[in-house]
């Protein structure tokens, strides 16, 4: 199957990159710091690589990580995304204002709420919050174009809208919107003259960062932004502030594992992350979802992505995750898990954990490339038992079609 291919694995599409580059199996494996066993069970779809590891082939073989992560070439989820895309491209390079009255900003500020509601806490977040945003990308810069005396009030909301964006465009795959949308929400805040607001706007540009595999950037910004906040403490609400801070250090947690330098990482947890979730508690300022869960379930990506599965399984059991307001979040830690039993080769318990992908973010199984590799693992090494249910699955994420 070709590399390219709706069906082919990440397995298949490193060994495809390598092959092209002209690099043997032991100079790609001595350059990632892995042995050549593992890389040889990783092309073979045997194992499925951590996201530092994806990073860190990336720049070996010289190709964008989304390459080695693959999109659906064909089928609906890849015509839906298709289709979305365009119409946020256009919506996007639409600036101008139109001849009708602009809408109120209570009006715009409900309807931006309420995509975000819908986008972190609906089973179907994509097709319920996709067709929203178009219009409003279109009604939230007609009024900030018409409304200059209300210029900071309409940035507020322009703000909390791109920030939207980021998240969404970044989750169907177009990274190159995502960084659009991420500095004009950037703009926007800095518009609205807003020190929180700013800081948020900084910890979205850091997330897309982290997507393009420019961790160094997304740790400098994430840095500035917190020693921007401690300018601010005398003019900013205590809670808020702390809360963003907290956030922003997550991001340079992962960005410090994505180095390869994962003590760095948990020494920013325990000594940054966790005190701060600890002083806020459970919360979701400007959609953060900050607070002592989010930390934990960081805290389990940082042993899972250093390859400490163990650990990573051992922290998991701490997690209530009934106290995580984002499906978003709960369903990447059921996948986190499904990936550690992966490594494991306990195929029933990474089965199990798909099963709960599904169940709470059904959309996510078919638009997320980690997920549909590990179904495409399990359908080729499944054990009678499991393998009706596995195809099952397979054709429901759409790798039959």
């Amino acid at each position: 199957m070709a590399a390219g291919s709706p069906g082919s694995s990440i397995g298949d599409r490193i060994r495809f990159y390598r092959q092209s580059s002209r690099k043997t199996q032991a100079v790609v494996a001595g350059l990632a710091g892995i042995s050549e066993d593992y890389l040889s069970q990783l092309e073979r779809g045997l194992k499925t690589p951590s996201v530092t590891l994806l990073h860190a082939l990336s720049r070996i073989l010289l190709v964008p990580t989304s390459a080695l992560l693959g999109e659906p070439g064909s089928g609906p989820v890849a015509s839906a995304r298709s289709v979305a895309a365009s119409e946020l491209h256009t919506a996007l390079m639409t600036r101008r204002p139109g001849t009708d009255e602009p809408r109120p900003l209570a009006e715009l500020r409900g309807r931006v709420d309420a995509a975000w509601a819908s986008w972190q806490g609906s089973a179907r977040r994509y097709s319920e919050t996709g067709p929203l945003l178009p219009a409003l990308i279109r009604d939230v810069e007609a009024a900030v174009w018409a409304r200059p005396h209300e210029r900071r009030r309409a940035s507020e909301v322009a703000a909390d809208l791109y920030f939207l964006l980021r998240t969404y465009t970044k989750r169907i795959g177009r990274t190159d919107l995502a960084l659009l949308v991420a500095d004009r929400g950037l703009r926007a805040a800095e518009d609205a003259d807003d020190p929180l607001r700013i800081a948020a706007a900084q910890w979205n540009v850091g997330q897309v960062l982290l997507t393009v595999n420019e961790a160094e950037a997304a740790e400098d910004i994430a840095a500035h932004a917190v020693e921007q906040l401690d300018d601010e403490k005398h003019t900013t609400e205590e809670m808020p502030r702390v809360a963003l801070q907290g956030a922003l250090w997550l991001v340079t947690t992962i960005a410090a594992v994505r180095a390869g330098d994962g003590w760095t990482a948990r020494d920013r947890l325990r000594e940054r992350a966790q005190p701060a979730a600890s002083r806020v508690g459970e919360g979701n300022v400007f959609w953060t979802v900050f607070g002592p869960t989010n930390v934990g379930l960081h805290a389990v990506s940082i042993e899972m992505e250093t390859g400490e599965t163990s650990q990573a399984l051992h922290l998991a059991d701490r997690i209530d995750l009934a106290r995580c307001p984002s499906v978003e979040r709960r369903a990447t830690f059921s996948m986190e898990l499904a990936r550690c039993y992966e490594q494991r080769r306990e195929d029933h318990a990474v089965l199990l954990h798909l099963l709960e992908v599904e169940r709470a973010a059904p959309e996510d199984m078919c638009h997320n490339p980690l997920v549909r590799d590990l179904v495409q693992g399990l359908l080729r090494r499944a054990r009678p038992t499991l393998a009706p249910q596995v195809r099952q699955m397979a054709d429901r994420v759409g790798l039959f079609a």
